[in-house]
C-alpha cells in the first residue's frame, strides 16, 4: 500500500499534465520532493521508534500517509502538489527500516534474505496491481461526481491504509518474546539461532558506527541503487508511451508485466542466496545485470518486445537488490547501534530518488528523450556495485 500510495502518481500524471498544465519537470519535482521529505525524516523516525516500538511506529505512519495520499486529490497547482508530496514522504520516511530492523528481531543472517524478499514482493506486487489498477480508475472513473480520473485515484487508493494501520498491532507481536503463539522451547530456539549473528551485543554503538566508513560505503551503494529503482518506478509509464502505447489503461498493463516477472524471480533469488550462502556475490552481480538492462534501453527502443524484455530483466534485478542489499547491512555494522545504522544508510540512500526523477524530467523536457537519464543511472549503478564489492570484502559473516 506505501508503494501504491508513492508510484500511482507515474499514471495519474498522464492525465494532470493536460488538466494542469504539469511537464515532466514539475512532475520530477514533486516525485523528487516525496524523497527529500523521506531522507530529511529518516533518522527522527529512527530514534521516534526506538522510543515507541516497531508496532506503534508503523501504525502511526500508515494511518498518516494514507490520509496524505487521499488529500492529493485536490492539487491544482505545483505548490500543492509539492506539500503533499512532501508530507507522504514525511510519514512514509520510517516505515522500510523499521520493517527491516523488526525482521532481524525474528530471523538470524542465515536466514534472513528470504523473508526480507517476501517482504520486499509488496513493492513489486503494488507495482502489478498500482499500474493497471490507477489506469483503469483513470479511465472509467473521469467524469464520476464531476471529478476528473487522476482525482480519483488518490482516495480510492490512500483510505485503505487508515484501515489497515489500525489492525497492525493486532496482527503482529513485536518480538519472538512477546509471542503468545510460541511455547518457550520455541523461544529458547529461536534465541539460540541469533548466537553467531552479526546484531551481537558487543558490535558498536551507532556513534561509533559514525567513525566507520562502512557506513558511508553503504550510503553511497544504496544511493545507486536506490536511483536506479527510480528510474523504472515514476518513468515506467513514460518510458513504454515513447515506445507507441498511447492508451492509458494499456500502459498500465503493459507496465504490470516487468513487475509480474520480478514478483516470481526475486523471491526465488531470495531463498536460493540463503540456501547457499551466497549474499555478496548475488547482490554484486544483481547490480551489474540491472546496469546493463538500463543502458541497454535505449538501443532497444525500435522493438517492443525486446525493450519490455530488458525492462523485465532490469525489473528482476533491481528489486531483488533491495532484499539482498539489506540482508548484508546488518552484517556489514552489527552492534546495538543497528536500527540506526539501518535508517543512515537509507537517509543518503534514497537521496538518490530524489536526484533520478529531477533530473531525468530536466533531461527528458529540454532534450524530449529519456537516453541520457538511462546511460547515466545506469553507469552510476554499475559504479555502486563495484564499491559494494570493495566495502564488503572483508565481511566474515558474509563469506561462504
Amino acid at each position: 500500500m506505501a508503494n501504491i500510495d508513492r508510484v500511482n502518481l507515474g499514471i495519474a500524471q498522464l492525465q494532470m499534465e493536460t488538466e494542469l498544465g504539469f511537464t515532466d519537470a514539475i512532475y520530477g519535482m514533486g516525485a523528487g520532493i516525496f524523497f527529500l521529505a523521506y531522507s530529511l525524516f529518516e533518522l527522527p523516525s529512527s530514534f521516534l521508534m526506538m522510543r515507541l516500538g516497531a508496532l506503534r511506529m508503523m501504525t502511526l505512519l500508515t494511518i498518516g500517509w494514507g490520509c496524505a495520499s487521499a488529500a492529493t486529490m485536490f492539487v491544482h497547482d505545483p505548490a500543492s502538489l509539492y506539500a503533499l508530496r512532501f508530507l507522504l514522504g514525511m510519514f512514509e520516511a520510517g516505515f522500510f527500516p523499521t520493517v527491516v530492523f523488526y525482521l532481524t528481531r525474528w530471523y538470524p543472517q542465515q536466514r534472513r534474505t528470504k523473508p526480507l524478499a517476501l517482504f520486499a514482493s509488496g513493492i513489486v506486487v503494488s507495482n502489478v496491481l498500482a499500474y493497471p489498477l490507477s489506469g483503469w480508475i483513470v479511465k472509467y472513473m473521469h467524469g464520476f461526481a464531476r471529478l476528473s480520473g487522476w482525482q480519483w485515484i488518490f482516495p480510492l487508493e490512500g483510505l485503505p491504509c487508515v484501515a489497515l494501520g489500525l489492525l497492525i498491532p493486532l496482527l503482529l507481536d513485536e518480538s519472538p518474546k512477546s509471542a503468545d503463539w510460541l511455547d518457550d522451547r520455541e523461544k529458547s530456539m529461536i534465541a539460540a539461532s541469533f548466537e553467531h549473528d552479526a546484531l551481537a551485543a558487543e558490535g558498536q554503538t551507532f556513534r561509533q558506527m559514525l567513525g566507520n566508513p562502512r557506513l558511508y560505503g553503504l550510503m553511497a551503494v544504496y544511493f545507486s541503487i536506490v536511483a536506479a529503482i527510480a528510474v523504472l518506478a515514476f518513468w515506467l509509464p513514460k518510458l513504454i508511451r515513447s515506445l507507441g502505447v498511447t492508451d492509458i489503461g494499456t500502459i498500465g498493463l503493459y507496465a504490470a508485466v516487468p513487475n509480474a516477472v520480478a514478483l516470481i524471480a526475486m523471491i526465488a533469488i531470495g531463498a536460493r542466496t540463503d540456501r547457499r550462502r551466497r549474499w555478496s556475490q548475488n547482490t554484486i552481480t544483481a547490480a551489474f545485470i540491472g546496469a546493463v538492462s538500463l543502458c541497454l534501453l535505449p538501443l532497444a527502443s525500435s522493438s517492443f518486445v525486446l525493450s519490455l524484455e530488458l525492462l523485465s530483466i532490469a525489473a528482476v534485478a533491481l528489486y531483488s537488490l533491495i532484499p539482498l542489499f539489506w540482508a548484508i547491512v546488518p552484517a556489514c555494522l552489527p552492534g546495538p547501534g543497528t536500527p540506526n545504522a539501518i535508517a543512515a544508510v537509507t537517509t543518503l540512500g534514497v537521496l538518490g530518488a530524489v536526484v533520478s526523477p529531477l533530473s531525468i524530467g530536466w533531461l527528458n523536457t529540454h532534450t524530449g528523450s529519456l537516453t541520457i537519464g538511462l546511460y547515466a543511472f545506469g553507469a552510476l549503478l554499475a559504479s555502486g556495485a563495484l564499491l559494494l564489492a570493495f566495502v564488503i570484502r572483508r565481511v566474515t559473516a558474509l563469506q561462504r
